[in-house]
């Protein structure tokens, strides 16, 4: 098959959904696929384009076999509601415009976030009279209510009209986890037109590996610390203002050998930096971005992982990447998540989960774990194992790749 897929995000930008598209197409390219992406100059999260790349009208290349246009967008770093809007918008506009002239494909898969680049994905259904498949990682505009970025009012009420149009319009759906599909047949689409690929890893690059002391030594961790390492958006759903919270506590309590180290960066990184730099935390570290081929690395310096999100309804929906990341570097998961995510933790035994936002929970597990090598160690293998038996990226693409001939099978037998 000739598969199109439209997203937002994409390699070398080394968030979620970017991860998630490079590695399913790069296996579906090994399987004897062709892929084309059509995504923007990888710019994520500051606004600023990657060094080497351009953002201009059209750029091709190849990544893994993929084949890469890139198209012009409306520059924006992850914060700002209506600057980040003109950057969703013009996405929409470029990739419209420019999946049209990619070669027929068999098959247009579109993929949130965010909520406009799903919609980019119905022209190119239109004009190239394919079945249109739409990835939901997130549901919009709920999602971004949920953290205040905006409220609810004529303009929310527009794009909840729109959300249920667009899957109206989809031939069919894939998300990402069990509570997702609850909240889409709450909407009503029907179970049929649904399917789940969870996000996965790649266990063969995600793996176990002896921590090399020059990684704690780049970002000024002292070596024998016990460090607690986050990975991923520093955004306003991120909520991490509890690490400095919870590192606070451990400091007044004399626990200074445990570290935070915050990775990554977004909308509310300077602010908490500031924060930590005004309240003297020592013990919080900011290790600003890392590319994703290095991230293994520095999850191997970690002793554990802390995955977490905001106190919000619609969070307890998600399974987030970065759980089964760390899980699959044996890494025991401190869980700040409700719901679906936290009944992982505890079935898998992998991890603490704890209530989201407080710190006096997450401060407690961190010294818990601290104090207990053996029980780390535990959880860590516990976590692996079932990455390996739920969550391995192959099998994900493997189910995902006949979910799309399953697709295409039934447009072709349906009457013209």
């Amino acid at each position: 098959m000739h598969i199109l897929y439209l997203s937002h995000y994409f390699a070398p930008e080394n968030n979620a959904p970017a991860a998630r598209v490079h590695a399913m197409g790069k296996e579906w390219v090994r399987n004897g696929h062709e892929v084309t992406v059509v995504t923007c100059a990888p710019n994520v999260p500051t606004g600023v384009v990657y060094e080497g790349y351009r953002n201009e009208l059209w750029q091709q290349e190849w990544v893994d076999g993929i084949r890469a246009i890139r198209v012009w967008t409306f520059l924006a770093a992850n914060a700002g509601t209506v600057r980040r809007t003109a950057n969703f918008l013009s996405y929409f506009a470029t990739a419209s415009l420019a999946a049209p002239f990619v070669r027929r494909p068999d098959v247009v898969i579109a993929t949130s976030p965010q909520f406009f680049a799903g919609w980019a994905g119905v022209p190119a259904h239109w004009v190239h009279r394919v079945p249109f498949v739409l990835e939901i990682r997130d549901l919009w505009p709920e999602s971004i209510t949920a953290v205040g970025a905006l409220r609810r009012g004529a303009a929310v009420r527009a794009l909840e009209w729109l959300e249920r149009a667009l899957y109206r319009t989809a031939d069919h759906i894939v998300t990402v986890g069990d509570g997702y599909k609850e909240q889409l047949e709450a909407r009503g689409v029907p179970a049929a037109k649904i399917d789940i690929v969870p996000n996965g890893v790649e266990t063969d690059v995600f793996t176990p590996r002896d921590p090399d002391p020059v990684v704690r030594d780049r970002y000024g961790v002292p070596r024998d610390a016990f460090v607690v390492v986050f990975a991923g958006t520093i955004g306003m759903a991120s909520g991490l203002d509890v690490a400095l919270r919870a590192a606070r506590r451990l400091r007044d309590r004399g626990r200074d050998d445990i570290v935070f180290l915050l990775v990554g960066d977004g909308a509310v990184r300077a602010e908490l930096q500031a924060a930590a730099h005004a309240q003297a935390l020592g013990n919080v570290v900011f290790a600003g971005m890392v590319p994703r081929m290095q991230l293994p690395d520095v999850l191997a310096a970690a002793d554990a992982c802390l995955v977490h999100f905001k106190r919000r309804e619609i969070f307890t929906t998600i399974l987030p990447t970065k759980l089964p990341e760390g899980a699959a570097m044996a890494k025991p998961i401190l869980l700040g998540f409700e719901g679906y995510a936290a009944e992982l933790v505890r079935r898998a035994d992998c991890g603490i989960a704890f209530t989201p936002e407080d710190d006096t929970a997450l401060a407690a597990a961190a010294e818990r774990l601290a104090d207990d090598p053996e029980e780390c160690h535990r959880l860590g293998e516990n976590g692996r194992r079932h990455v390996l038996a739920h969550f391995d990226r192959k099998v994900l693409a493997n189910d995902y790749l006949a979910i799309l001939e399953r697709v295409c099978d039934q447009a072709r037998r349906r009457p013209s």
